[in-house]
């Protein structure tokens, strides 16, 4: 898909005759690391971890009774001496990051998101998905061990769940009224390699629901079909997350922050890079066993165009739906002085979801969505808290991207676009630390005054506000990479390669033979087209009629 020019032309003409005369094939290896068949269909296949020794329910120390999870995390700790160590240096215990290109201070313990707007101030309710116990403000310590959450990884009942870490306003308090209590006994006896619903607890419901933020990461992939997800189908290889998030001391590979767009390292030795989660760490470099021209195309393709593009044809599937619009300038209307919330989107799955909130706003669903194509080349750009914008732009991205045809580190990815109208700064051209959860009077989850709910949420962390907020338009990209279809369902190049209704309509920089045309590259496309087939007509003649000793 790069810039077509004669050469190059030429050059394609070349391969394809090379690949209809006698001339040898490079043929598909046999020994290509393709993610083996899993055998047991009922046990999901992990990373290199497998097969482990160890019966954790005959286990005295795990028997019980426990008062909190601290307790089982102290028992898991008796034995994993060295775990806690290892752990407190992930992401999902620090909520941190700095981006070792930009030296940006990334993660959720200090970004602003155009969904629930923020986390910091907020941990009370956030901080469910935080791998640990208690964090509700800034006194949490981050040293102590025995604040890890071991269950919410590796307990496998499924009856595990977690609780906000402080109260919050009777609009919200009934979120667990009616949950069973938790036995802790049980959920420690259970202790296994992490399953897709434990990586799910949090990383499906992230941003206020299942699948509300990311698009490809949902509750249908607990127990997807292989027509769903490639490699996480039940009746598939029935992939554990981290068969592809390989872990090691409690360090996943892959990463939001920093992703890596263009693998060009491939499988390494001995077929596996265990420090990354790209396709090509297990697929190679030329996944398309070149038995064919479409499949010597499809590898060359690889240069410009990332696997989850023509892989992920829509996203957002299996039933359940994503948000794609999200309006905070509607939030905090009453029905007799209290909050409401109104049902009026039907998914897939014939679940009803919100399409109002008082406490969040208007809301707009989509399935079955098919992806906005860009060059990316893995550096995410974000605004931040201190980020100084012009209020009169057309909007503001909150993760931007960069990339292009001419950055060789680039190749089109697909992408959610998710939009939001949500609260900024006026006076200061920023965004804004809005105090959404907690049982005091400027809490905006439960009193409905934004502006008492930001000057909280800036004077809780030292920042200044000008006292005059209003609303403003902002974007995120989310990279699309779960949900990998079957091959069979795959893009075909019709999808791209036609001048109506191309997938590739949006990207720039590129001539796209079927989608763009010029009269001269058509005229010249034609002529080499028909030059090389009436040489393979007259070559073939000339074979067929010759004597057989000339032939010899």
């Amino acid at each position: 898909m790069r810039h077509i020019t004669m050469f190059s032309c030429l050059a394609l003409m070349t391969a394809m005759l090379a690949a209809f005369l006698s001339v040898p094939q490079v043929q598909a290896r046999d020994g290509w690391p393709t993610p083996p068949i899993n055998p047991d269909r009922r046990a999901q296949l992990s990373g290199p971890l497998q097969g482990g020794t160890a019966d954790h329910a005959k286990f005295p120390e795990l028997q019980g009774p426990f008062a909190t999870g601290s307790d089982v995390t102290k028992a898991c700790l008796g034995c994993h001496t060295e775990t806690g160590k290892h752990f407190m240096k992930n992401i999902h215990w620090t909520w941190s990051y700095v981006n070792p290109d930009t030296g940006q201070q990334l993660g959720k313990r200090y970004l602003v998101n155009n969904f629930c707007t923020n986390s910091r101030g907020n941990e009370g309710m956030c901080a469910q998905c935080h791998a640990g116990y208690g964090w509700k403000d800034e006194s949490f310590d981050f040293s102590d061990e025995t604040k890890i959450d071991c269950l919410v990884c590796h307990e496998t009942t499924g009856n595990y769940y977690k609780t906000p870490n402080s109260p919050g306003n009777a609009a919200c308090s009934v979120m667990f009224a009616d949950r069973p209590p938790i036995d802790l006994a049980a959920s420690a006896k259970s202790v296994d390699l992490p399953q897709r619903e434990n990586c799910g607890t949090c990383h499906f419901y992230g941003g206020g629901g299942d699948n509300v933020k990311h698009g490809d990461l949902s509750s249908a992939l607990k127990e997807p079909p292989r027509t769903l997800d490639v490699h996480m189908g039940v009746d598939g290889l029935n992939f554990a997350c981290t068969a592809c998030h390989v872990t090691n001391r409690h360090i996943w590979a892959g990463s939001r922050y920093h992703v890596i767009s263009k693998d060009t390292e491939g499988t390494g030795q001995p077929g596996m890079r265990p420090d990354v989660a790209t396709c090509e760490s297990c697929h190679g470099l030329a996944p398309h066993p070149v038995n064919s021209l479409a499949n010597f195309k499809l590898n060359d393709h690889i240069q410009s165009v990332a696997c989850q593009a023509c892989h992920i044809p829509e996203f957002a599937r299996g039933g359940v739906a994503t948000i794609v619009n999200w309006d905070w300038r509607t939030s905090g209307k009453t029905r007799d002085g209290e909050g409401y919330h109104e049902e009026g989107y039907i998914q897939g799955n014939g679940e009803h979801r919100y399409t109002y909130k008082s406490i969040k706003g208007d809301f707009t669903y989509d399935e079955n969505v098919i992806p906005e194509y860009a060059w990316f080349d893995g550096q995410m750009r974000y605004t931040t808290i201190d980020t100084e914008f012009d209020p009169n732009a057309e909007f503001i991205e909150i993760n931007g991207f960069s990339g292009s045809r001419e950055d060789r580190e680039s190749r089109i990815w697909p992408f959610k676009r998710m939009h939001t109208w949500q609260p900024y700064d006026k006076g200061r051209g920023t965004l804004v630390y809005t105090n959404l959860w907690g049982e005091d009077e400027t809490a905006y989850w439960g009193n409905y005054d934004m502006n008492a709910a930001i000057a909280k949420g800036m004077a809780d962390f030292g920042l200044d506000y000008s006292g005059d907020f209003g609303f403003i338009e902002t974007l995120s990209w989310w990279p699309i990479t779960h949900m990998v279809a079957p091959k069979e369902s795959a893009l075909a190049c019709r999808d791209c390669h036609q001048p109506k209704n191309s997938r590739m309509a949006s990207v720039e920089g590129i001539y796209l033979p079927g989608r763009d045309h010029n009269h001269w590259l058509d005229i010249i496309g034609t002529l080499l087209v028909g030059g090389t087939l009436a040489g393979i007509i007259i070559h073939s003649l000339v074979r067929i009629f010759s004597p057989k000793g000339e032939q010899e």
